[in-house]
């Protein structure tokens, strides 16, 4: 028995050491929370398809997919190279592309960028 406990016993207390962790983080949907990357739009023929929330996309809306936020959380999107920026609500998951961050409607996407580049540097931060 007193072998089993001490086969156990590094492995409990680095599992308590990991859980006293003091310092505040932001989690991806924290009022706050910030990450910079590479944002795309979304393709006409997804235009009027259901996205994962179960609404049905609309490129006139300004709307975005993300893979961890939560539905309804709004984001401030500025493109890095110009400053412009656009305020969007998740309402899908993706992109599902490595090196993107987000996806945005084509009418968001235009309001900070040319359609004609497909992808822009930009910085998220979320607000609601």
């Amino acid at each position: 028995m007193k072998r089993l406990v001490y086969l156990f016993v590094p492995w409990i207390v680095s599992a308590l050491i990991g859980c006293a962790n003091t310092t505040a983080t932001r989690t991806p949907a924290s009022i706050g929370y910030q990450k910079s990357g590479k944002a795309s739009y979304y393709a006409m023929k997804y235009h009027g398809r259901k996205t994962a929330s179960g609404e049905r996309l609309n490129q006139e809306a300004h709307t975005a997919a993300h893979r961890e936020l939560p539905f309804g959380t709004m984001v401030n999107v500025t493109n890095v190279k110009n400053g412009k920026s656009v305020l969007v609500r998740i309402n899908d998951r993706g992109p599902f592309v490595k090196g993107r961050i987000i996806d945005l409607t084509r009418s968001a996407f235009s309001s900070i960028g040319n359609l004609e580049s497909g992808l822009i540097d930009i910085k998220m931060v979320v607000v609601k």
